[in-house]
Parts: C-alpha cells; structure tokens; sequence
C-alpha cells in the first residue's frame, strides 16, 4: 500500500514539471512571434568626426574644442582671431582665461613659464584633456624640472618627430626672383655675447674676415627690429645662419628668415643631411662642405660674380613656399599656437608622453 502512495505520488510530480515546461515553450514561442526583428544600434560618433563632417544629432555641429593658452610664451600676447586671420586656421577657439581650465580640450604649457615647484600649472585635469608641451629651444638650453617628465599628452617643439612640429606648411611656389641685393654676407647677432663667449660660430666668424667682408648688426640696433629686421636680410645675398646649439632637428628662424626672405642661408648647425630633411639641399650653403673659411669665402665671391649661379638657388621657389617672420614681436610664437589649435581640431588621439627628458634630451 504505502509503495502504491509513493508512485502516485511521484507521478503526480512529473505531470506537473511536465505541464509547467510546455507551459514556459508556448510562452516562449509566443514571445518569438510577436517580436519584432532585431536592430544593431548605430555605432556612437566621435566627437571630432561630427564636428569635421557637419552630420552631428539634429544639424548642430558640435562646438569647436577649446585650446586654453596657460602662459604666454614670454609675455607676447596676441589677437586670439590671428590664427584665422593670418593661416585661416579656424579649428579650435583659442582663450587664455584660466576659469576655462575645467572644461579646456587641450591646455598648451610654455616650457620656459613653468616654475620648480609646479605651483603655476593647472591643480587638476579631466580625463581627456590634453596638455601640450611647448618648448621651442634646444636641448642644451632645457631647464629640466622635476615632475613633469609624464605630465604630457602631446610635444609642440622644432623636432621632426614631435607631435605637431614647428615647421612651414610646403606649397607651390610662384615668386621665383630674389629682392634686390646691396650687401654680400651679412650676420644679426648679440657682439656683447659673441666677443665674450668664443663659440665656432665666432671663430668662424672671425675667419671669414680675413677673405671676405660681413656686415655686422646687433641685435639692438635698429636694423634688426620689426620691419628692419625684414629689410637688412633682404639685402643681403648671403646671411650668417650660426646656431647657437647643435642637435638634431634644431634649425631655427635664423636660418627660416633669410630662406623665406629671398637670401641664401650659409649653415653652421646640424650636418647637412638634417638640413635636406626640412628643405632642398639646393637652397643654401653649408659651412661643412669647405675644408676651411678660405674655400668658404671664394665661393661666396664666386657666387657674387655669378649672377647665373647665384640664382639657382633660388630654383627651388617654383617648387615651394616658406611663410615669412612677422615684423611685430607678439607675433614670434603665432605660428606654432595655431598648429596646436589646428591639430587639436582636427585630431582626436589621445595619448601621453612616457618620459619627456628622456625622449627631448636624447640628442
């Protein structure tokens, strides 16, 4: 009796899990009918895509992101509408006003401007906001701060392999012919640090001298402001481009100015082949390829008795264009901000500078 209870009861058991499965299967099946089809869901738009492609939610395109400038690079203030106004660079909105600091895109940081103690810099940062070092000097005149070596997401210096390199834009050029010329070789430079620091640029100087003639400007004079400045390296044929340091990549306005300005640039810097890497070979001269200031020298003479000769160096204008100085002060560090403006624009990458000495000071 009792084993008959216990199979009628486990009976009743069975049918009633099997009547509660095929209960949940109608369900299920039910639910499959009904359903509707399903949808991927659109991949979300980067920011920067939108903006470039005009296709943000509902037409708006989404504000330009913002480069808040923390230092001034030496107090040299400008317009914030000249990089529009001079490179028609539009692609960020540039402010100095440090209560933008929380919601800044990008923060660009003078080297120079940054105290030991880092209390200048900003005292926080959000996640994906990206600090740019500016540092426009070579390595040998680098004061290295402790602290910062990775504060960094992106590098705005002379060097080729910098996240946004300081260089002229190449383009075709048109304006073939030279200005014309009344000195031979000419030098700007600072007598007072030339006579008391005997550097190879001097030396090289001072041998030139003896075979040809430079004429020589300080760099208080007035002949080396604004638009004299402009106006003395146009009329030279030939211009002094001593650096004062020698690293790689390191070729500064000194040598830029009179190359822009229809003069030909005799080098004294980095080897020649650094030189090529940045403008053709056939643009200037350089102090290595003489065995001494002598051969220097009549060459430079050569080339100002060959007026043929002289001109093909300026062959590689109907090729490209360099931008030329401005004349005003405040404008010596427009360019390279609104490179950085242009690159925080039009670029979304986010990454961060390992070890800034380490990769800045390797050469």
């Amino acid at each position: 009796f009792n084993m008959t209870v216990l199979g009628a009861g486990v009976l009743r058991n069975v049918a009633a899990v099997v009547l509660i499965l095929a209960s949940l299967a109608v369900l299920f099946l039910m639910y499959l009918k009904s359903a509707p089809s399903p949808k991927c869901h659109p991949a979300p738009v980067r920011w920067s895509e939108s903006e470039r492609s005009g296709n943000a939610s509902g037409g708006v395109r989404p504000k330009k992101p913002v480069l808040l400038i923390w230092f001034w690079p030496e107090n040299l203030k400008f317009d914030l509408q000249d990089c529009k106004r001079h490179f028609r660079i539009d692609s960020c909105q540039l402010s100095d006003d440090k209560s933008l600091a929380a919601e800044a895109n990008g923060i660009l940081i003078y080297h120079k401007a940054i105290s030991e103690d880092l209390s200048n810099l900003p005292t926080s940062r959000t996640r994906v906001q990206r600090w740019i070092w500016f540092h426009p000097d070579s390595p040998s005149n680098t004061r290295q701060i402790p602290g910062i070596e990775a504060l960094f997401n992106l590098t705005l210096t002379y060097r080729k392999d910098a996240d946004i390199q300081v260089r002229w834009k190449e383009e075709p050029g048109r304006d073939v012919a030279p200005p014309p010329k009344k000195r031979t070789v000419c030098w700007i430079v600072d007598t007072k640090e030339m006579v008391n620091n005997s550097t190879q640029s001097y030396e090289t100087y001072v041998a030139l001298l003896k075979y040809i003639q430079v004429d020589l400007f300080d760099i208080s004079s007035d002949e080396a402001k604004g638009e004299g400045y402009l106006s003395t390296i146009k009329s030279c044929k030939f211009y002094l481009s001593f650096e004062s340091f020698v690293h790689r990549d390191y070729i500064t306005e000194k040598f830029t100015a009179p190359l822009a300005l229809g003069t030909v640039p005799v080098a004294l810097g980095p080897p020649r082949k650094n030189y090529e890497n940045f403008v053709p070979g056939s643009s200037f001269i350089h102090v290595n390829d003489f065995s001494d200031a002598a051969a220097l020298a009549e060459h430079l003479q050569s080339l100002d008795r060959d007026e043929q000769a002289y001109l093909r160096y300026f062959d590689w204008r109907k090729f490209y264009t360099i931008g030329a100085p401005f004349a005003e002060e405040k404008h010596r560090f427009l360019h390279p901000i609104c490179q950085a403006c242009q690159h925080l624009g039009l670029s979304n990458v986010f990454r961060y500078v390992p070890d800034l000495y380490k990769w800045f000071l390797a050469v």
